[in-house]
C-alpha cells in the first residue's frame, strides 16, 4: 500500500492502473490489518490516496487543501496552511473546500495571503462546515480585505455550499465592489441560503463593480454566474436580473430551486436578451406557468450561443412549450441539451418541440419525461425523432403522466384561472416579504407543489377509473418509476429474492435501478430505502459477495471512476447520492468503506457538481464514520 502511494505521489496515476485493482488493492489493506491498524490506515492511507488521485488534476500555480476535512479554530491550528501559503511562489489558485474555518484561523490565513497578489482563483466553497452563521461573516471581510491589500486580481471566486445566507452576503459585499474582482469571469454561490436581501446586497454590488471598472476603461466581463437553492423568490431574482443587463457578458446563468415565478423570470428573460453570449440556462425547479415559458421563448429567439436549456420542473405547461418551440425553429442552431421534463406540458405541444428540432444537429439530449403525453404521443414523438435519425437524443419517458381527456375549452380556462390566482398569490407574497420572508417561501413551495400534484377536475359524469394492476420486478427494472415502486407494494422483496448477490454487476444493476426513482416525497423515499435495504442487507450478508467490488462497480456506473470497458454512466446522481447517504448510516455497511467512497465522492467531477446538495449531504455523513 505504501510503495503504490509513493509510486502515485512520484509519478501521478499511472495511465495503465486499473480501477478494480486500485480500490481492491486498498481495500484488501484495510480489512487484512487488525482493526485499530485499519482504522489507522483508513484515516491516513486512504486520504494520501485521495491527496494523490487529485494532485493527478493540480497545476498552473495552484494550492490544495481540499477535502482533507481540517478543523481549523486558531492561528495555531492554521499553522501548515499558513506555511505553505507563504512558501508558494507565484500562487495563482488556494482550494479551501472541505474544512472547517474559524474566525481567528481566517484571520491568520488572510495575514499570509496579503503577500500573494498573484492569486486568481478562490476555490472556497464548503469550508464553515459546523460554524455558527455568525462566525462566517469575519471570517470572509478578513480573506476579502487580504485579497484586496494584496491587489489581486480575480477570475473566480467560489463560496458556494456555505449556509451563510444574507450576513454571509455582506462578508463579501466589499470584496465584490473592490478593484480585485474588476477582473472576474465567474462567482459562484450555489446553496448559500441567500434569501431575498442577499440576492438584493448580491445584485448591488455586483452593479458598483461594473460602474467602478467601467471607469477605468476595463467593465466586469463576468461570464459564469452560479446561484442554485439560494431562495432568491421573485424579488431577489429581478435585482440580479437588473445587474444582469448592465453587464452583458454572461454566457452561463445557473440559478435552479430559487421559488422564481414568472414575474422574476420574466424579469431574466429581458435581461438575458442582452447577453448575446449566453450558451447554458439552467433555471430548473422554478416556477414559469405559461407567461414565463412565453416571455423566456422570446428572449431565446434573440440568442444565437445557447447550447444547454434547462428548464425541468418549471411548470412551463403547453403554451410556454408551443412558444418554445417556436424560438427553436427560428434559431437556437448550436442547442445540444433540452429539458423540458416535469412541466405538465400536453402532448399537441410535445410533439410542437419534437418537430422543432429537425435542424438542430448538434442536438445530444431531449428531456421530455414526466408530462401528459400518453401511450399514443411517446410513440409518436419517437416516430418524428426517428424520422430525422434523431430518435437516441430522445430521454426516458417512463413517468409520463398519460394523455388528458379534457377539451381545449377547459384547458384553457383552467389556465386562465391559475394565472390569476398566481398574479394574486405575487402580489401578497411582495407585501408580506420584509415581514414573513421565511413563511412565504413555505407558503410558496406548497403552493408550488399542489399545482405540480393538481390532477384534472372530477365531475358527477366521469367514470371512474379501475385500480391499476399490481407490478412484477421485471416490469419495474425493464422501465424503473417512483409510480411502479409504490403499487409494487409488498411484491418489492421479489427484486431482492430474484437478485443474484454473487454476481457484482447484478447487485449494482439493481441499487442504480432502484435509487434513480428516488425522491424526495416521503412515501417513495420510505419505498427506495426499505427495498435497498434488503437488497444490501442481503448482499453484506452474504459470504460470496465482495463489497469493495461493490464500490468499484458503483462508482464506475457513477461516472467517478475511469474502467477500461465502455460503461455508460449514470445521467441523473441525485437518487443514487440520496441513496448511498442512507445505504452508509445502516448497520449492515462495512465501514471500512467509508474512506474509500469519500475519496472519490471529495473529488472535482462535473456530473458531482451538478448535484450539489445531495453531494454535500453524503459528504457530510460520511465525514461523521
Amino acid at each position: 500500500m505504501h510503495c503504490l502511494l509513493q509510486y502515485m505521489g512520484a509519478t501521478g496515476r499511472r495511465p495503465g492502473i486499473r480501477s478494480h485493482v486500485l480500490i481492491h488493492c486498498v481495500s484488501g489493506c484495510i480489512s487484512s490489518c487488525h482493526s485499530s491498524c485499519a482504522e489507522k490506515m483508513a484515516s491516513e492511507d486512504i486520504s494520501q490516496l485521495a491527496d494523490s488521485l487529485a494532485k493527478t488534476n493540480v497545476g498552473g500555480g495552484e494550492l490544495s487543501f481540499k477535502g482533507k476535512t481540517l478543523k481549523l479554530n486558531t492561528a495555531q491550528d492554521a499553522e501548515e496552511v499558513i506555511q505553505e501559503i507563504e512558501a508558494y511562489e507565484g500562487l495563482q489558485a488556494l482550494r479551501l473546500e472541505g474544512n472547517t474555518i474559524g474566525v481567528e484561523a481566517a484571520k491568520a490565513i488572510a495575514k499570509a495571503l496579503e503577500k500573494q497578489s498573484d492569486i486568481k482563483r478562490c476555490h472556497w466553497s464548503d469550508m464553515f462546515t459546523g460554524r455558527l452563521r455568525s462566525e462566517i461573516p469575519p471570517a470572509l471581510i478578513s480573506l476579502g480585505e487580504a485579497l484586496t491589500s494584496a491587489r489581486a486580481q480575480l477570475t473566480e471566486l467560489d463560496l458556494s455550499d456555505n449556509a451563510f445566507g444574507p450576513d454571509g452576503v455582506r462578508g463579501i459585499e466589499a470584496l465584490i465592489k473592490s478593484s480585485t474582482c474588476f477582473t472576474l469571469q465567474e462567482l459562484k454561490l450555489n446553496n448559500c441560503g441567500m434569501g431575498i436581501g442577499g440576492g438584493k446586497i448580491l445584485a448591488a454590488a455586483l452593479t458598483e463593480c461594473h460602474k467602478k471598472s467601467s471607469s477605468f476603461g476595463k467593465p466586469l466581463a463576468l461570464k459564469v454566474f452560479v446561484a442554485g437553492r439560494n431562495r432568491l423568490e421573485n424579488d431577489g431574482a429581478t435585482a440580479l436580473a437588473e445587474a444582469f443587463r448592465l453587464i452583458g457578458t454572461l454566457e452561463e446563468v445557473h440559478m435552479p430551486q430559487n421559488g422564481i415565478n414568472y414575474s422574476g423570470i420574466s424579469a431574466l428573460a429581458e435581461a438575458f436578451k442582452v447577453n448575446p453570449l449566453l450558451k447554458v440556462i439552467n433555471l430548473n425547479d422554478n416556477t414559469f406557468t405559461d407567461k414565463g415559458g412565453i416571455a423566456m421563448a422570446e428572449a431565446l429567439k434573440t440568442l444565437r450561443q445557447v447550447e444547454h436549456i434547462n428548464f425541468g420542473d418549471c411548470l412551463v405547461r403547453s403554451k410556454g412549450a408551443f412558444a418554445i418551440a417556436g424560438a427553436l425553429k427560428e434559431g437556437l442552431h448550436k442547442l445540444k441539451e433540452l429539458n423540458l421534463s416535469f412541466c405538465e406540458i400536453k402532448r399537441d405541444a410535445a410533439l410542437a418541440l419534437a418537430e422543432s428540432v429537425e435542424d438542430k444537429s448538434e442536438l445530444e439530449k431531449l428531456e421530455l419525461n414526466g408530462n401528459s403525453l400518453g401511450e399514443e404521443g411517446c410513440e409518436h414523438i419517437h416516430e418524428i425523432l426517428d424520422g430525422f435519425s434523431m430518435a437516441s437524443v430522445l430521454g426516458s419517458l417512463s413517468d409520463d403522466e398519460g394523455d388528458e381527456d379534457e377539451d381545449e375549452e377547459d384547458d384553457n380556462d383552467d389556465d386562465e384561472e391559475e394565472e390569476a390566482d398566481e398574479d394574486e398569490d405575487g402580489e401578497e407574497d411582495e407585501e408580506d416579504d420584509d415581514d414573513e420572508e421565511e413563511g412565504g417561501e413555505e407558503a410558496e413551495e406548497e403552493e408550488h407543489n399542489e399545482e405540480k400534484s393538481k390532477k384534472i377536475p372530477q365531475h358527477d359524469s366521469t367514470p371512474v377509473s379501475p385500480p391499476l394492476p399490481p407490478v412484477d420486478p421485471s416490469t419495474f427494472l425493464s422501465f424503473p418509476s417512483p409510480e411502479k415502486l409504490l403499487r409494487m407494494g409488498s411484491r418489492r422483496s421479489a427484486i431482492v429474492a430474484q437478485t443474484d448477490v454473487a454476481d457484482t454487476d447484478k447487485v449494482v444493476q439493481a441499487f442504480v435501478q432502484i435509487s434513480s426513482v428516488y425522491r424526495d416525497d416521503q412515501a417513495v423515499k420510505t419505498a427506495v430505502e426499505e427495498t435497498i435495504d434488503g437488497l444490501m442487507e442481503k448482499a453484506f450478508g452474504s459470504s460470496i459477495f465482495q463489497p469493495d467490488m461493490f464500490v468499484t462497480s458503483l462508482l464506475v456506473r457513477m461516472g467517478l471512476l475511469k474502467s477500461e470497458e465502455k460503461i455508460k454512466a449514470i445521467p441523473h446522481l441525485y437518487g443514487p447520492l440520496m441513496t448511498l447517504n442512507h445505504v452508509v448510516q445502516q448497520d449492515y455497511f462495512q465501514k471500512s468503506l467509508a474512506p474509500i467512497l469519500l475519496a472519490f465522492i471529495s473529488k472535482p467531477n462535473r456530473a458531482l457538481e451538478s448535484q450539489p446538495h445531495p453531494r454535500h449531504t453524503l459528504l457530510q455523513t460520511l465525514h461523521k464514520l
